[in-house]
């Protein structure tokens, strides 16, 4: 007589697991790009073909709804107060492609919300993330609880620097951070506002000699973003700029950063 042994179940995996489409944009301190970086990514994603969610990570300066010039009729505000579900707060941006989940401008209260309460946020955030290709999450600048936990749900970060001294050195406190936090994330390097793409490099090396000097990690580099005052003025105009200047620099920029994310060598 033989017996049948029970089928083995394969564990459940972990919400950290299911977040790998998730890529959260981080920056070590504001006026770096961040925001405008976060955008410019997740409509180049949309046009690449992906179902794509934009997400306003920022819940003490959420501004993405004020740099594509929309009035979401709902925003995190209203997640957090228990009113509706993550999935009832999407905004459609139709002339994008792409989905948005708005913070709450002009307020900075869901700064402070429970830290029990931001982990559930981020748990709903993975399993929402799963109806889409990539979620894209612009955090806040900085280390704060909100941050990290957002990053926490992240498959990949992009961390946005810039030539400035207190960029870089506030970028590689965050890379530390995740680091201790994290072993082992991929985290990448955009170095935005870059004269050109061998300064931007430069800029690059420069962090990247300290990742592998104190922290013995080599982030790569996801690409250099050259300065262009197109950016400027799809900003001023609340209009993203693969809409309003496709053939821009720092739109072709963004293009390989995406091509370089969806078909890695």
């Amino acid at each position: 007589m033989t017996t049948t042994e029970a089928p083995t179940l394969a564990p459940r995996p972990p919400v950290r697991a299911r977040g790998r489409n998730v890529v959260a944009v981080a920056s070590g301190k504001g006026g770096v790009g961040k925001t405008w970086f976060s955008i410019t990514l997740a409509h180049t994603l949309a046009r690449a073909g992906q179902r794509v969610l934009l997400f306003d990570g920022d819940l003490g300066l959420a501004n993405v709804d004020i740099q594509l010039g929309l009035m979401p009729k709902s925003d995190l505000g209203s997640v957090v107060a228990g009113r509706l579900t993550l999935n009832q707060a999407l905004t459609q941006f139709p002339e994008g492609g792409f989905d948005i989940i708005a913070g709450r401008s002009g307020s900075g209260t869901l700064a402070n919300i429970p830290l029990s309460r931001l982990q559930m946020l981020g748990e709903d955030l993975v399993l929402l993330a799963g109806n889409y290709d990539r979620v894209v999450v612009d955090l806040g600048a900085g280390v704060e609880k909100t941050t990290r936990n957002f990053s926490q749900q992240a498959g990949t970060i992009m961390v946005v620097t810039t030539d400035e001294p207190t960029s870089l050195t506030d970028a590689y406190a965050f890379i530390k951070v995740t680091h201790m936090e994290r072993p082992g994330t991929d985290m990448r390097i955009v170095v935005n506002m870059a004269n050109s793409t061998r300064e931007g490099e430069r800029i690059y090396n420069t962090l990247l000699k300290a990742c592998e000097g104190f922290l013995k990690i080599s982030p790569p580099l996801a690409g250099v973003i050259r300065r262009d005052l197109k950016v400027r003025e799809a900003i001023r105009n609340q209009t993203p700029i693969m809409t309003r200047s496709p053939n821009a620099e720092a739109a072709a920029d963004v293009e390989a950063i995406v091509e370089r994310l969806i078909r890695p060598r």
